[in-house]
């Protein structure tokens, strides 16, 4: 028999150290999930009504099939069909593309700055709903980038991995932007002169697939029907464009390496809560010894390739947010209280830290979060600030197609978004990370 190599005994204690954790990981998963319930049903108690018109979602759903059939039945290669010639512009039409082609390019050159740029829609126009919506996810995605750079990713995957997973998140980012601000701002612009400018959707390269939307809401200003359909047309916009693009397809959704770690917690869309009206009466009912301040709600993408998941994801989101009095409430008052940088100590600092020469570094993590319902101050996990780990990138070049050619089926997702009841994510967070952390500590012994 083979002698033993001199560090197995010590890696044997490490690997038995850690085994002896799973009974406790078990428990708190269970209690995590009665948590979760107990905790979701105070918001149950104060629904907002979520102005569904059905009759106007028909009236979309015969327009956007009437323009799905000719888009198919046309045997017009251009890429778009636009509704009037440039010559039929006027001085005002160029004065307002330039202006909001300039204020798109300024916004778009990073993660943070899309970010912000979301939450000033919304705080100038708050009917517009998916501003909102797309400023949480937006954090969501920074928080998801700096992760790759953070303690607990480096015995994940390797670095190669970790930077093809930050170009799809930068890229689906950046192309949702690129498509969405423009509405976005074309509503803008329209609310300032009193009269519609969606005859210049066309201008931007905005899918027909909107056409009917925005047309809709400039007359009843149904915000829900709007968010539903932003959501169905960005996330179509990015299906081809990337998350089928044979590069990410290679090298990140058919990898063995991220197929086995799944990424767990970054599948989370989580929404911090800031204090809400009856904590400030109330100074000592705060969180500060379960978890985040103000506590965490949420929901889980279980499958990021699967177009319909994302969708009914997003729209579940649209529910969560503004289906919630409490909800809409208290992340509204975090969102525009609380910079966003991109680290996860934005939200739960008693378990995060951007210092790194501070942070816990060992190969014992997920025991440590055992020991603690939150970290001492040298023993957090390090989330980098976004821009001091990675950089702006300059995205390629677009490729300029309308994605309603060839769709069939599309009127099944133009339905009332669901209120989702299991919506409290805390403890969920904390058993998402304390996975990640063991199997970051097992990666490190086996090294």
């Amino acid at each position: 028999m083979p002698d033993m190599h001199p560090t197995d005994p010590h890696r044997f204690t490490e690997i038995m150290s850690l085994v002896s954790t799973f009974p406790k990981n078990v428990t708190e998963v269970v209690k995590g999930k009665y948590t979760c319930w107990r905790l979701s049903r105070q918001f149950h108690k104060h629904r907002r009504s979520l102005r569904w018109n059905e009759q106007t979602a028909h009236i979309i759903r015969m327009q956007v099939q009437r323009a799905t059939d000719d888009i198919n039945r046309s045997h017009d290669n251009s890429l778009y069909k636009k509704d009037s010639s440039v010559q039929s512009l006027t001085e005002q039409d160029f004065s307002i593309l330039q202006q909001i082609r300039d204020a798109t390019t300024q916004a778009n050159r990073s993660n943070m700055t899309r970010t912000k740029a979301y939450l000033a829609c919304y705080e100038q126009y708050p009917e517009l709903h998916w501003a909102l919506l797309a400023h949480l996810v937006s954090r969501n995605g920074g928080w998801n980038m700096s992760d790759l750079k953070g303690e607990l990713m480096k015995n994940l995957m390797t670095s190669s991995l970790r930077d093809d997973i930050y170009r799809m998140l930068e890229r689906c980012n950046a192309l949702i932007f690129q498509d969405a601000y423009p509405q976005l701002q074309l509503y803008i612009h329209s609310k300032r002169i009193g009269s519609s400018c969606f005859h210049l959707l066309p201008s931007f390269h905005i899918s027909t697939f909107m056409t009917p939307f925005w047309n809709n809401f400039w007359i009843d200003r149904n915000s829900a029907l709007l968010a539903v359909g932003l959501i169905i047309n960005e996330q179509h916009y990015i299906e081809e464009r990337v998350v089928k693009h044979n590069y990410f397809q290679k090298n990140i959704f058919q990898s063995s390496e991220y197929r086995m770690q799944h990424l767990a917690h970054i599948n989370q869309i989580l929404f911090p809560l800031g204090r809400s009206s009856r904590d400030e009466h109330n100074p000592d009912n705060t969180r500060q010894n379960t978890g985040p301040t103000y506590g965490l709600v949420g929901l889980v993408l279980e499958n990021f390739s699967d177009i319909d998941e994302r969708i009914n994801l997003g729209k579940a989101l649209y529910g969560l947010l503004f289906g919630y009095k409490d909800v809409l409430e208290r992340v509204t008052t975090y969102a525009l209280h609380t910079e966003h940088q991109g680290s996860r100590s934005e939200y739960w600092p008693q378990l995060f830290t951007t210092d790194k020469e501070t942070a816990l570094n060992s190969l014992h993590e997920s025991s440590e979060l055992l020991k603690y319902e939150w970290l001492p101050l040298e023993k957090r996990i390090y989330s980098p600030i976004l821009n001091d780990v990675w950089y702006d990138m300059p995205y390629d070049p677009i490729p300029r197609y309308d994605w309603l050619r060839d769709k069939e089926e599309l009127t099944q997702y133009i339905t009332q978004p669901p209120r989702p009841l299991l919506i409290e994510m805390s403890h969920d967070h904390r058993n998402a990370i304390q996975k990640i952390s063991l199997a970051h500590d097992i990666m490190g012994i086996n090294k």
